[in-house]
């Protein structure tokens, strides 16, 4: 029987010695537990369904169905897992349109295994991952979704999304503001609304982009 109070990982790889190595060094995390594996896109989603994992650690490129069209059925299946991609600094192509797609950040292919054993307790705990590099990259291409429609925002919202900005999950961002999850949550609700924006991650690099919060 799994252990409760430690965070279930599933590995999406098609590249086994990938997920070898990745199962080894995960298995060694007293708080991290190795539940699943699958070797492309379709069987990644057949497992995180079946399996319900805490956190999808997953690759972008693989056969058929690939790193991208696997979050957006995630995603279409309203699955709660949080999905870590798995790229190289060089794949911006990529990484944009899977942040995009749901995923709740990005490591590298080489990522040291202690910073990704905090990665996927970062956005196990609800936050955001949101490297320079990628972040500049979404910035380059947001299409303008909300530009001017900050003023319609009120001050607690505005203070909600500040807190986004800087990385802070529902549960913080009611500690720091002294209000209930839920409540947060439908100020969450607001901000997107009214920025017409789709998820926490273009939140972020909106207020990123007018000098809201970090």
């Amino acid at each position: 029987m799994a252990d409760p109070g430690r965070i279930r990982v599933l590995l999406v790889d098609d590249h086994q010695v990938v997920r070898r190595g990745l199962r080894t060094f995960l298995q060694v995390q007293d708080d991290i537990e190795v539940v699943g594996e699958a070797s492309d896109g379709e069987e990644g989603v057949a497992r995180a369904e079946e399996l319900r994992p805490d956190v999808v650690l997953m690759d972008v490129k693989m056969p058929g169905l690939d790193g991208i069209e696997a979050l957006r059925t995630l995603r279409g299946l309203d699955n709660p897992a949080r999905v870590l991609v798995v790229t190289s600094f060089t794949e911006k192509r990529t990484v944009v349109p899977a942040l995009r797609a749901g995923a709740a950040g990005y490591v590298y292919k080489d990522v040291d295994p202690e910073a990704l054993a905090r990665a996927i307790r970062s956005v196990h705990s609800g936050h955001v991952l949101l490297q320079p590099e990628v972040a500049l990259a979404l910035l380059s291409q947001e299409d303008g979704g909300g530009q001017g429609r900050g003023g319609s925002l009120t001050e607690r919202e505005r203070e909600v999304l500040a807190l986004i900005a800087d990385g802070r999950s529902n549960r913080e961002i009611a500690r720091a503001l002294v209000l209930s999850e839920k409540t947060v949550k439908t100020h969450v609700s607001n901000i997107l609304m009214k920025l017409d924006l789709a998820d926490r991650t273009q939140a972020a690099l909106w207020a990123v982009r007018h000098g809201i919060g970090a």
